[in-house]
């Protein structure tokens, strides 16, 4: 599967970047229940394993909460391929909104 990394640089306290982070998947999710199914994500410390099905097509990855940045890698379905460039900048919008 194709691969998603994205960097987004933040200046909170790594604590309060990584709850923010936590809270996110959920909000995507009651935002977009028509679209997202079988959201799963698992913590341990600083750094979550995510999963989804988004419009039937799996999901994956990992997000790491650094001292000054978030790190997400994903695995991403390969008819996505086409809008990688656009998932990435939304991603990385969303990301500095959510950490602004």
């Amino acid at each position: 599967m194709p691969e998603l990394n994205v960097s987004i640089p933040h200046q909170l306290p790594q604590e309060e970047a990584l709850q923010r982070v936590k809270s996110l998947l959920d909000k995507i999710k009651s935002q977009h229940d028509d679209k997202i199914s079988n959201l799963r994500q698992e913590w341990n410390g600083n750094t979550g394993l995510f999963s989804f099905l988004i419009m039937g097509f799996e999901v994956s990855g990992t997000l790491t909460v650094q001292d000054s940045s978030v790190e997400l890698a994903s695995d991403i379905p390969l008819p996505a391929v086409l809008f990688k460039g656009k998932i990435k900048s939304v991603i990385e919008e969303e990301g500095k909104k959510l950490l602004g």
